[in-house]
């Protein structure tokens, strides 16, 4: 990445557009098999996108093809505004900086603290920046992302499953980004734990002004803080809309992950906050 070159005080405006994510035709091939096909989505700007699919079916790599990771046989893909996939060297620079990404496990560095795990970023973009700032800026980022204060000088074997998760979330927060690339951010969470990370995922979201791209499995997440949800199957995304859009749908994969005993329940959960959030008079954590 090119980045840690460019011009550290260079000002790029806030994209105002309606889909900061729209991507057209994008293929992914590994040898002969084809894990996208023609694949078309657009993200709205300020929403939290749940993206599920089974097994195999390249939610990762669409992540990964978005984040600049993966190149594409085919297809393009508009980030902010910017045809990431034509993108070289500096060209990309004003974009990559504008995003934040938490991998499955949180990917920390297990020899930096978390502080020094949310440093990272900011070394990387404006190298100019004190050391006095840059442990301000973590420390904020820190206490942020739902952590206590004294969290940012632990090394990552001293936290939890869900500490770990949040300091991953306080790294890819450390940019102050426009978009949020989530992969399973809740797998191996309790369901209080889970809960909890989704509460402050949806407050995060409102509160910043982001746009979630989301990639999980928890139908608990799916209800409680997605404003839409993209399937992908057969290499594409076969249906994108709210839940209860999608539960329109007479696909069979989508009818039996949406209506089997484990999604009545998180919509049993989801009716049980929302009645509940209206005695008290205020706003359900989710829009889906």
């Amino acid at each position: 990445m090119s980045g840690d070159q460019a011009d550290p005080d260079l000002e790029v405006e806030a994209f105002t557009g309606e889909f900061p994510i729209v991507i057209t035709g994008l293929t992914n091939r590994f040898g002969d098999f084809a894990v996208h096909e023609n694949l078309d989505l657009t993200v709205r700007h300020g929403e939290i996108l749940g993206v599920v699919g089974g097994s195999g079916t390249g939610k990762s790599v669409l992540m990964r093809s978005i984040i600049g990771l993966q190149i594409p046989d085919e297809g393009t893909i508009e980030v902010l505004g910017r045809d990431i996939t034509a993108a070289v060297d500096d060209d990309d620079f004003g974009v990559r900086n504008r995003w934040g990404v938490l991998f499955q496990g949180g990917a920390l560095f297990s020899t930096l603290t978390v502080g020094e795990n949310v440093q990272v970023p900011l070394k990387q973009f404006y190298p100019e920046l004190s050391a006095q700032l840059l442990d301000e800026i973590a420390a904020y980022k820190t206490v942020l992302s739902g952590l206590p204060p004294e969290a940012a000088s632990k090394y990552p074997s001293e936290l939890s499953g869900g500490m770990k998760k949040r300091a991953g979330l306080a790294r890819a927060l450390a940019l102050d980004p426009e978009l949020l690339f989530l992969d399973e951010p809740t797998a191996g969470l309790d369901p209080i734990g889970a809960a909890k990370f989704d509460e402050l995922l949806r407050e995060l979201t409102d509160t910043l002004g982001l746009t979630v791209f989301l990639i999980t499995h928890d139908l608990d997440t799916l209800y409680a803080i997605c404003d839409r949800v993209a399937v992908l199957a057969d290499g594409k995304v076969i249906a994108v809309g709210t839940i209860a859009e999608l539960l329109a749908s007479p696909h069979p994969w989508i009818q039996e992950y949406f209506n089997g005993p484990r999604a009545r329940a998180a919509q049993e959960s989801k009716s049980t906050a929302v009645a509940r959030a209206k005695a008290m008079d205020k706003p359900p954590a989710g829009k889906a």
